[in-house]
C-alpha cells in the first residue's frame, strides 16, 4: 500500500514537472514568436510602406505598389485605403515614437480625409477620387468606407489629440447616424446615394449584385469602429450603437454552426442560394459563401468590443466565438503547411464542407494568427490545439506569404498562387492595416502575461 501510494506521488509529480516544461516551452516559443513578428513588423513591412506611400504632391497616400514596391497606375485613392493608412501610421506613432515621420504621415493622411475624401455639401466620405482628390462617379457613399473614416479619425485623435480629428469623427458618426442607420430593423444600410439617401434594390439590380443589401463585412468594420470612437467619446449613443452591432453579429448575423452569413434584406433575412443548382450557387458565390478569415476576424472583433463595453464575464461572445473559430480550423483550414482557404461552401447534395476557393488570401491568414493566439490564451488546454495552429499558421506566412526580399506580404500564399510572387504589393484594397494589426496585438499578448491568462483583445 505505501509503495503505491509512494509511486502515485511519484506520478503525480512526474506529470506536474512535465506541465511545467511544457509551459516553459510554450511561453519561449511565444517570445521567439512575438520577437520576430516585431521585427517583421519593422523591416519588412513598414519600413517599406513608409514614408515611400506618402503623396507629397496631391496628398494622402499613394495606393498602387508593383512587387518590388516602385509606384504604379494612375493611383487612384479609396477612403479605406486612405483611412487605413492613417490608421495604421497612427498607431506605429504610439508604438514607436522615436520614428518620428509616422506622426506626420498621420497628420498628412488626415488632412487628405478631412479636405479632400470629406463631402463638404452633404457629408459623409466619398468612396473613390482621383490622385489629385476629384470625386469619380457620382459620389455615392457606403457605410463600409465610412466606417473606416470614423476609425482612422478615432485613432488619429487618440494619438495626436488634434480636436479637429474628434470633430469630424463625431460629424462622421452623426452622419451615419443621420442616413445609413436602420432605426426599424438595426444595423446600417450599406449604400447610399451621394447626398445620404439609402439605396433600394430593385428589380432592374442584377441578381449577382449586392446592391441594396445589408452585409457582415460592413457590420463586423462598423463595429470595429464604434469599438475605436468609443475609446476615445464614451457617448451615450455610441454605447448604443456599439452595442446595438456586437449583438446583431453575435445573435443573428452568426450562425448555429460559427460562420457569417454575408448578404442580407434589409430586414435581415439572408440572402442565400443552396435550395438552387450548383451553376447557379457558384455564379452568385460573392453573396453566399462561407468566408474563414472574415469568420476568425469576427472572432476578434467582437470580444474587442465587449471588453471595450467593460462586459463581465461575457460567456456568451466567448462561446459564440470560439465556435467561429473551431468551425474555420476544423472546415477551412489546410492542416498540412497551414493558412485558412478562402471560400467554402455547404452544398445540399455533398457530404460537409466543399472548399470552393482553395487561395489563401494574406489578410485572412494575418488575422487567423491573431485570433488562434487570443484562443490560445483563453483555452491553453484546449483539444482544438490552437497554438499549436497558430505556431503552423506562423510557419506559413514566413514560408508562403511574407517577402523577405522585397517586403509586405503577398496578397496570396504562393502554395496555391505561384504567381502572385510577382502581383502587386498595394492596390486600393491592400495595405499595412490588416497585417499591422495582427502582429502588434500577437506581439502584445505574447508579452503581457504567460499562456493561460485570460486576454480579451485589448
Amino acid at each position: 500500500m505505501k509503495n503505491s501510494v509512494v509511486t502515485l506521488g511519484l506520478g503525480l509529480l512526474t506529470v506536474g514537472l512535465t506541465q511545467v516544461g511544457l509551459a516553459q516551452k510554450t511561453n519561449a516559443e511565444r517570445s521567439r514568436i512575438a520577437a520576430d513578428m516585431e521585427k517583421s513588423v519593422r523591416t519588412e513591412m513598414l519600413n517599406y510602406w513608409y514614408p515611400l506611400a506618402v503623396d507629397k504632391e496631391f496628398g494622402g497616400f499613394l495606393s498602387a505598389f508593383t512587387y518590388d514596391f516602385k509606384p504604379t497606375g494612375p493611383q487612384d485613392k479609396m477612403i479605406v485605403t486612405q483611412a487605413r493608412h492613417v490608421w495604421t501610421t497612427a498607431k506605429a506613432a504610439e508604438r514607436y515614437p522615436s520614428v518620428t515621420y509616422y506622426k506626420s504621415n498621420s497628420q498628412h493622411g488626415f488632412q487628405f480625409l478631412r479636405d479632400k475624401m470629406w463631402d463638404k455639401e452633404y457629408g459623409g466620405f466619398y468612396t473613390l477620387v482621383d490622385r489629385k482628390g476629384t470625386v469619380k462617379g457620382v459620389g455615392n457613399k457606403e457605410a463600409y468606407g465610412n466606417a473606416f473614416g470614423l476609425y482612422a479619425l478615432s485613432a488619429y485623435y487618440h494619438m495626436s489629440k488634434d480636436t479637429a480629428a474628434l470633430n469630424l469623427a463625431k460629424k462622421a458618426f452623426n452622419w451615419l447616424e443621420q442616413h445609413s442607420h436602420d432605426p426599424v430593423y438595426k444595423g446600417y444600410f450599406q449604400h447610399l446615394q451621394r447626398n445620404g439617401t439609402p439605396i433600394k434594390r430593385d428589380a432592374a439590380v442584377p441578381s449577382t449584385s449586392d446592391l441594396g443589401y445589408k452585409d457582415q463585412n460592413s457590420s463586423i468594420h462598423l463595429l470595429e469602429a464604434l469599438t475605436e470612437l468609443y475609446s476615445v467619446w464614451p457617448d451615450p449613443l455610441v454605447r448604443e450603437r456599439l452595442t446595438e452591432m456586437l449583438l446583431l453579429i453575435r445573435d443573428k448575423i452568426t450562425t448555429p454552426n460559427g460562420n457569417l452569413v454575408l448578404f442580407f434584406k434589409p430586414d435581415w433575412t439572408p440572402v442565400s442560394f443552396r435550395d438552387s443548382s450548383e451553376a447557379v450557387i457558384l455564379k452568385h458565390r460573392n453573396l453566399d459563401h462561407i468566408s474563414f478569415g472574415h469568420d476568425v476576424e469576427t472572432a476578434y472583433l467582437m470580444l474587442e468590443a465587449s471588453h471595450a463595453l467593460g462586459l463581465k464575464n461575457d460567456e456568451t461572445t466567448l462561446r459564440v466565438g470560439k465556435r467561429m473559430v473551431d468551425h474555420a480550423l476544423t472546415t477551412g483550414f489546410d492542416k498540412s503547411v497551414g493558412g485558412f482557404y478562402d471560400q467554402g461552401y455547404y452544398f445540399k447534395d455533398k457530404p460537409g464542407m466543399s472548399i470552393i476557393r482553395e487561395s489563401k488570401n494574406w489578410w485572412s491568414q494575418a488575422e487567423g494568427l491573431n485570433t488562434l493566439l487570443l484562443m490560445a490564451n483563453k483555452y491553453p488546454n484546449d483539444p482544438m490545439q490552437y497554438f499549436a495552429n497558430y505556431k503552423l499558421l506562423w510557419q506559413y506566412c514566413q514560408t508562403y506569404l511574407i517577402d523577405h526580399e522585397h517586403g509586405d506580404w503577398y496578397e496570396e500564399g504562393l502554395d496555391k498562387d505561384p504567381q502572385r510572387r510577382t502581383g502587386q504589393k498595394g492596390h486600393i484594397w491592400k495595405a499595412a492595416y490588416h497585417t499591422y494589426r495582427a502582429l502588434t496585438s500577437c506581439v502584445d499578448q505574447s508579452r503581457e502575461k504567460p499562456a493561460g491568462h485570460s486576454h480579451t483583445g485589448k
